[in-house]
């Protein structure tokens, strides 16, 4: 009796205390709370997290259009009777507004990239940090920079000058307002230039138990990124100097013979690099500068995020002709979103390319449902609009098949971000702006060489054949399917006259209303209106 008694009194004194110290009160934190880290495993899972968050930046399913916005209304693609509606004011440029959901979604998503950042870049240089040496807290601060550069990109290339930010928000801050370009790209170089210097070379690479992370990012996407930045601002020798350093570096090689998993199927090796499994560099693609990867979530916990609908939008919605089924060799369930604009599939490619095979450019089908046998392996004609929609002429690079999954909402697939080929383009073109046609035309031979079989009989250019619209063009044979069209037409300021003079002839959705005003996109109206405390002016011509 007297233990319980004692048991009895001990319980209300905690209780007591307890309710004194309001133990048991709940404590909810804002988004906005401070958060700092403080050892290598936060600032490691912080870290992985910005691929994560990169990853949302392409994946976004919930408008399916999303992919289309950033090629249709330029030259070398247009929306087809099966949009989905985030892409219409990128076409029809009349109805692009401040309200448009695409501009909220670019300006949203790499603004909190640039938060997540900073905060991890504001942790890193913190004087009270300890238990990470000066070699550790520029490694960790040299990937934040990298990122935090391009997301800064991004908004600078999409609009212009805008609000930097290099702390992280700690409260709702409602006085933004717009920095001058110069301002911005002053920023974006410091971070990309201490990137450069302080990321690892590719095969250092921090690694695992299973291998090389060569995903995680490495100094050549700096000095990729940069040399793209250089050129933006008129600083073509500087751009060149990066560039030359990646090619020199002896790190990376065009893929010229075939490799990987469907080496012994009919194909080529250009095609080979697209083909899930191939993509990688462990995986034999020594192209590739910066592949973001991707992982089947069913088997890998958060290996998408959302649900990637490039398929979907590149592919032709060949299903829906009686004798066609779903195939690994039909590229998996598409929807023909978009349609390559006439430029492209009728003008653009020279005879004997092997950007433009069977392999890279679809244009012809055989039916391949044996249910069907009256039609079973003849050539599927094409009749009516066909062309326009569910046979349309399409890129391969997002073919993706699982036979466990025919309906294919999702795409499990690698996003290629950066590889050599692109390296020379942008060399060429920081050539091309310095008056340097021989090298600029050299430049460009290199991939001709590797796409013609009968270079230097057939594909090879001189001097003479180098402008501006010359290495454009090429961006397109080489990089259809994986470049920004539009941000690249922004970033050179051709959009208006390119998507004017090659993509004005399209018989569905055509191109309207496309006036310089559309190099840059709307300041979102929402961020305007919610900035209550200063003036996010608009960009001109959206007022």
């Amino acid at each position: 009796m007297k233990t319980y008694i004692k048991i009895l009194f001990l319980f209300v004194v905690v209780l007591t205390v307890s309710c004194k110290d309001a133990f048991l009160d709940e404590k909810p934190y804002s988004s906005y709370t401070p958060i700092t880290l403080n050892d290598s495993l936060g600032f490691e899972a912080s870290l992985v997290g910005l691929y994560n968050h990169t990853s949302t930046i392409f994946s976004w399913s919930d408008q399916q259009g999303w992919p289309s916005v950033w090629q249709v209304g330029t030259d070398v693609a247009n929306a087809t009777a099966n949009q989905q509606g985030v892409e219409i004011p990128y076409y029809n440029y009349t109805v692009l507004t401040p309200t448009d959901g695409a501009a909220a979604r670019t300006w949203n998503r790499n603004y909190i990239m640039v938060n997540l950042t900073n905060i991890i870049i504001n942790s890193i240089e913190s004087p009270t940090l300890t238990g990470i040496s000066n070699g550790g807290k520029d490694l960790i601060s040299a990937e934040a920079k990298f990122f935090r550069g391009y997301a800064y990109n991004n908004l600078a290339t999409c609009f212009g000058g805008v609000p930097l930010i290099t702390q992280a928000l700690t409260a709702p801050k409602t006085d933004f307002v717009r920095a001058s370009l110069n301002e911005v790209n002053e920023q974006i170089v410091a971070d990309l230039t201490f990137a450069a210097q302080h990321l690892p070379d590719i095969e250092a690479v921090r690694s695992n138990s299973k291998g090389k992370l060569y995903g995680r990012a490495n100094k050549y996407m700096a000095m990729q990124l940069l040399a793209e930045v250089y050129l933006r601002i008129g600083e073509p020798a500087l751009a060149e100097a990066q560039l030359q350093t990646i090619i020199n570096s002896g790190q990376f090689s065009l893929i010229k013979s075939r490799y990987g998993i469907k080496s012994s199927n009919p194909g080529d090796y250009y095609a080979d690099m697209f083909i899930y499994g191939n993509q990688r560099r462990v995986q034999g693609n020594r192209e590739a500068i910066w592949v973001l990867e991707q992982e089947n979530p069913n088997t890998v916990v958060g290996g998408i995020t959302d649900n990637p609908q490039q398929r979907r939008v590149w592919g032709a919605a060949y299903h829906n002709v009686k004798g066609m089924a779903l195939s690994d060799s039909t590229g998996g369930r598409a929807l023909g979103r978009l349609r390559l604009s006439n430029w492209v599939i009728y003008n653009l490619y020279q005879p004997g390319d092997i950007r433009n095979s069977q392999y890279s450019i679809r244009r012809r089908y055989v039916y391949n449902d044996p249910k069907q046998s009256a039609t079973y392996g003849k050539p599927v004609p094409y009749t009516g609009t066909d062309t326009l929609f569910n046979l349309a002429p399409h890129t391969t690079k997002w073919y993706q098949f699982d036979p466990n999954d025919t309906f294919g909402y999702a795409m499990i697939k690698d996003f290629i971000l950066m590889r050599l080929g692109e390296t020379y383009l942008l060399l060429a073109e920081a050539q091309f702006k310095q008056g340097k046609l021989e090298e600029a035309a050299a430049s460009i031979n290199v991939l001709r060489e590797r796409a013609f079989p009968d270079y230097p009989t057939v594909g090879k250019v001189s001097a003479s054949d180098i402008t501006l619209d010359f290495i454009l063009d090429e961006r397109v044979r080489e990089l259809i399917g994986e470049e920004n069209r539009r941000m690249t037409l922004m970033r050179t300021k051709t959009l208006v006259d390119r998507a004017t003079r090659l993509n004005s002839n399209n018989p569905v959705n055509p191109l309207r209303g496309l006036t310089s005003t559309h190099l840059l996109m709307p300041i979102p109206l929402s961020e305007i209106q919610l900035n209550k405390d200063a003036v996010l002016e608009q960009n001109p011509g959206y007022e």
